[in-house]
Parts: structure tokens; sequence; C-alpha cells
């Protein structure tokens, strides 16, 4: 009997899924994680988290199905909560020590350490922005799928050079972090030859001594700007900024136009058919940080089919050394000198994608990507890459 084209196919794909070699992915994750709180995932800060990582994970890992079972491989996801760093070292041994391949981590920046220092096998980071991963503390198989700190706010500071808003109000909250991306975001704005005209800081507070910290039209007042960058970790201070300034000026950074990996309504190279497939697996809209996590299944699957049937030392180097689509228009790969993963980046102000960046004519002598964060000659990452 002589078998259709199309069954012939399908044998020969359960043939090899009988004989596939799976690789095993360990993810970790925040136990009860706060940016996954309800009432946070309803109001939808741009640029963080609207559910669980495993989500975007899921999709395109589902999405290589045929293409797995084709080069006689798979994926196998284990997903672990972990309340600390040292929560996260010991499951990242314990995982190793299971055979895992690769180590996904939607963790904070100590935890994500914890995880890089103890195992040798790629470490794939989904979750955290902070520079000193990429810079002071990066680690050699230590790669970044979410982009840095500085890469949004370089974005940033092109979209404000090309618009030719050049003077620049700056506005911080009281945490830490904020401290420290408002320090990223000053140095954007030197970098791309802008002028900073003020920096405030705001506070929410329910102390009435506190009120004109938090009232918008008393720190926009006073002086002339193009722009005001607000730089609010939190998010709730940022989100009522927007048309509450003196002067009618747009409102840049963590509320107003915002620099993320991804939007839903992004709608060129085949980015709606990506959200649409992610809203009917997970019932939402398509995050930044989904984004991110389904590039990391992206990026395992090319690992995967490069290197169906291992060692272990061929499917690293695959991973490291492998390019990915992600439907932005541009073939991406992770960067040699510090992990972090290429990319354009998507300027949107909730409602839709104004501009992405890199901008037009900003110039690179390799790769314009590369404008966006720490470039290779700065040397920063001083950790040997394998």
């Amino acid at each position: 009997m002589q078998l259709r084209p199309l069954s012939a196919a399908l044998l020969l794909a359960a043939a090899g899924a009988a004989q596939a070699v799976p690789y095993k992915v360990t993810l970790l994750v925040r136990a009860d994680d706060p940016r996954l709180e309800r009432s946070r995932v309803e109001r939808a800060y741009l640029g963080h988290p609207g559910g669980p990582a495993s989500d975007g994970l899921g999709v395109a890992i589902k999405e290589a199905t045929f293409e797995l079972d084709a080069a006689g491989t798979s994926l196998v996801v284990e997903t672990v909560p972990v309340a600390d760093a040292a929560a996260a070292r010991a499951a990242a041994q314990k995982a190793e020590k299971a055979g895992a391949a690769v180590l996904l981590t939607d963790l904070d920046v100590a935890a994500t350490l914890a995880v890089a220092d103890v195992v040798q096998r790629p470490v794939l980071n989904l979750g955290a922005a902070d520079d000193r991963l990429r810079e002071a503390d990066c680690r050699p198989r230590l790669l970044h799928l979410a982009p840095s700190e500085r890469m949004r706010a370089d974005a940033l500071a092109q979209t404000l050079s090309a618009r030719k808003w050049p003077q620049v109000l700056l506005l911080t909250g009281p945490t830490p972090l904020d401290a420290e991306r408002a320090a990223v975001a000053q140095a954007a704005i030197k970098r791309y030859g802008l002028k900073l005209v003020g920096t405030k800081p705001f506070k929410l507070s329910a102390d009435p001594r506190e009120r004109n910290l938090a009232n918008p039209l008393l720190l926009t007042g006073g002086t002339s700007y193009d722009a005001v960058w607000v730089v609010d970790s939190d998010g709730e201070f940022a989100r009522s900024l927007p048309y509450r300034t003196a002067l009618p000026r747009p409102v840049v950074g963590d509320a107003g136009l915002v620099a993320v990996a991804w939007h839903a309504q992004f709608e060129r190279f085949g980015a709606p058919q990506v959200s649409r497939r992610f809203m009917k697996a997970a019932s939402r809209p398509m995050t930044a940080a989904d984004w991110s996590s389904w590039m990391a299944g992206k990026a395992l699957v090319a690992a995967a089919t490069a290197a169906p049937k291992g060692p272990l030392a061929n499917f690293e180097k695959a991973l490291l050394q492998g390019s990915v689509d992600g439907s932005k228009g541009v073939v991406m790969s992770f960067r040699p000198w510090d992990g972090q993963l290429r990319q354009p980046l998507l300027l949107t102000d909730g409602q839709g994608v104004i501009s992405t960046a890199p901008v037009e004519g900003v110039l690179h002598p390799k790769n314009a990507l590369d404008t966006l964060g720490a470039d290779a000659p700065e040397k920063l990452c001083k950790a040997p890459r394998p």
C-alpha cells in the first residue's frame, strides 16, 4: 500500500517522537510572586508582568511540537517555586543533579545570581532587568531574555532626541531601585545629547505633611522642559501623571511613552499572530514579560533541534551561539560579551505601538541593536564567556 505524503510525514514524526531524547528544563519562579498579586495584575502597569512566566514558555514549546518531533527530541519543563535566594540555590543544585540541561529564572537579582553561581549549565534570566547582571555581576553562562534597564532607557533617550525634545525633567520615586534606575536614565540622557533641566523626588504618602510630594502640578511647575521622564518602579504614581503636568508636555519612562519588549497591539512581522496564539492559550493579552519567556522557549527549541541527540555541550553551544526570530523584523542573538539578547524595543502608550528603537538614523559600526545597552568596547562584563 502506498502512503500519501501527509500520512508518511505524520508517521515519520511519530517515529521520531518515540525515539526522542528529552532535554530537561527547570523554570524557577518566585513563590507567591508579589508582582502577580491580583490587584496589581488588574491595574496592568506597562512593563510589568501580566501572568506567570510558564505561559509564554509553554506556548513557544507547544508551537514547536512538530519541529521537535521531526528532529527526534523534546523539551520537558518543570516549574519550581522558590521563596528566596537560598531556596533558589538548593533547587538549582537539585535540578542539575537530576539532569537539567538548562535553568530558567524569573527571580530577583540575588536569587538569579545564587542559581548562576552553583550550576554548570546555562541559566536564562527571564525577568530581572538590573544592569548589574549584565555588567559587574555577569556570569559566563547567564543569558538575558528581558531587555536591561539601560536598553529601555537608551530607547527612550533615542526617541526624545529624534523627536527634538532635548530638555528633560526627571521625577524619581523613593525606593533604592528607583534611585538605581534614575541613574541609568541620567546616563542615557547624557549619552544621547539631551539636557537634564531638573530632578525632583516624588512620594505617595498618607502623611498630610508630604502631600506636596505627590502633586503633579507642583512637581512639574517652575521650570521649562520638553518632556517629563518619570522613574516609578511601583507604577502607581506614574500612571496618574500624563495630562496632569504643569506644562502640556509628553510623559515618558514608566507611564505615557514606555519602552517595552512587546505589546499586544504590535502589528508588523507576524506579531498579531503571535499575540493571538498567546491570547488563545493564556486567555489574556501578551505582555513584554510573556514575550521574554516565549523567546526563551524559542531559543531552547532552536538549540534542541540543532543538537537533538546531545551531548549537553553541543546543546549549550547551540544555545549560546544561535539566533532566533522573535517577530520583530530582525534575527536576534545573544551578545557574546554579556549574554544579553539583542532586540528592538517597542515604544507604546498602552493603546498601541508608537515607534520602535533603535531609532532610524542611529548608527553603529556592526549592529544597530547594540546602540541599546552596554556595547562591547565598554567591557563592563569581566566574566569569560564559554
